[in-house]
């Protein structure tokens, strides 16, 4: 069994210290297996705001594996928009755009959505995909496959369908063959889970989705801060939200999944 904290749109510049004071808390007392962050560290890829984002992750729980999101990438400097997009972020954060990490359990690989010509929306490449391929085909069977992006597949329940990753049906024919069971992605900071099988119909294969809020930014869209707290055990999983009250993180939701025939369903 394996726990992952999936951690989403930090937005440092704009965060609430004492919510990045009990995240901390609430994160060492979980005691995660992983710690995932699905991008926008940062609100502006400003040098202050990358360095107290690189502080912050260095008093979660290790391992880590985080990608960029589009605040990641700076918007109105123009010439390093373009010419350096993602240094600072590679200089304070990161270096490694597609990281992976693997147990004899869990196989999870973050892959970089973030662009400086389409800036908010993102995209996915064939050289990305090809990525994907090479990691996670031929890996031991019954492993857990997990990819995580900071860009979305998928619109919460009763959203339109617009604003996902560029080349997303692409993607996930890519995804299906690759035999990935479950992608998490922030970037909405709305918290909701999903099936891409429901929204794709050439897709044969149910791939779930977990997408997180965000965890410390004021910046939120009707819901508090959160984070998710997925746990995994076999091809059983549970996705729980643990939200900010106020004065802690407090578990407010839980969602279990089973994989039957191949399909996730909600347990019962």
């Amino acid at each position: 069994m394996r726990t992952l904290a999936h951690l989403s749109d930090l937005h440092f510049g704009t965060e609430d210290p004492a919510v990045c004071a009990g995240l901390i808390a609430d994160l060492a007392a979980l005691r995660p297996s992983l710690v995932v962050v699905s991008g926008d560290l940062t609100q502006r890829a400003k040098v202050p705001e990358f360095i107290a984002a690189r502080d912050f992750l260095a008093r979660l729980p290790h391992p880590q594996l985080v990608v960029p999101g589009n605040h990641d990438v700076p918007l109105y400097d123009v010439v390093r928009r373009f010419a350096a997009p993602l240094r600072r972020y590679r200089a304070y954060i990161s270096s490694d755009l597609q990281p992976f990490w693997r147990d004899d359990e869990l196989a999870v690989l973050g892959i970089c959505t973030a662009r400086s010509w389409t800036w908010k929306r993102g995209r996915i490449n064939a050289q990305q995909m090809a990525g994907i391929h090479e990691r996670m085909v031929g890996l031991p069977d019954g492993g857990f496959k997990i990819v995580v992006t900071h860009h979305q597949f998928i619109p919460p329940e009763g959203g339109v369908f617009e604003h996902m990753v560029g080349r997303a049906g692409r993607a996930v024919r890519a995804l299906e063959d690759c035999s990935i069971d479950l992608l998490l992605a922030g970037h909405l900071h709305v918290g909701f889970t999903g099936d891409v099988k429901t929204h794709y119909e050439t897709i044969q294969r149910s791939i779930l989705v977990a997408q997180a809020g965000t965890a410390t930014s004021r910046r939120r869209r009707g819901e508090p801060n959160a984070y998710n707290v997925i746990t995994i055990d076999g091809m059983a999983l549970t996705i729980a939200v643990r939200a900010w009250d106020g004065s802690r993180f407090a578990q407010v939701s839980a969602t279990a999944f089973e994989k039957r025939s191949g399909q996730w369903r909600r347990a019962t």
